[in-house]
């Protein structure tokens, strides 16, 4: 249950992440179609820019493409379980960053309506950290070749 649990944690947040990317490019569809946020990149720097009124507007383009970077390299990491310990710090982080962009910009409610703060904490990020394991993951690979190297090792020692 732990294992499906896990990849059910990294699976949502991941492609959560890179949905939310795909959508700044237009892969969901134009701005305007159903289910489309921001469906272009003007619209959502227009969007980082509600979320940051105390950055200068010069700085708004760059911390969009920040976030953009960050959700995109975080997304993947989850998805494919890689570091994934560090992977839930820091996208737990970026949620929460993100949530106090959502209630500074747009006020209180609205970050409890996108849940955020649920997402960063009891339902995602930070709950990933405390598992020892995550299976089905490259580190769940990486870790069963450390072990397979350290016994061949000490049986070699003999």
């Amino acid at each position: 249950m732990k294992a499906l649990m896990t990849l059910y944690l990294r699976l949502a947040l991941g492609i959560s992440f890179l949905s939310s990317v795909a959508d700044r490019f237009g892969l969901w569809g134009t701005p305007g179609k159903p289910n489309v946020v921001w469906g272009n990149i003007e619209n959502y720097t227009d969007y980082v820019a509600a979320l940051t009124p105390f950055i200068p507007n010069a700085l708004v383009p760059i911390a969009g493409w920040i976030a953009t970077m960050f959700e995109t390299i975080l997304g993947i990491l989850l998805i494919i379980g890689f570091k994934t310990r560090i992977t839930a710090v820091l996208s737990g982080a970026m949620l929460i960053i993100f949530a106090l962009g959502l209630t500074v910009g747009t006020g209180f409610k609205t970050s409890l309506d996108y849940s955020v703060f649920s997402a960063s904490a009891g339902a995602g990020a930070f709950i990933l950290i405390y598992f020892k394991r995550i299976p089905y993951s490259i580190d769940a690979l990486l870790m069963k070749k450390t072990v397979e190297a350290e016994s061949f090792s000490l049986e070699s020692d003999k």
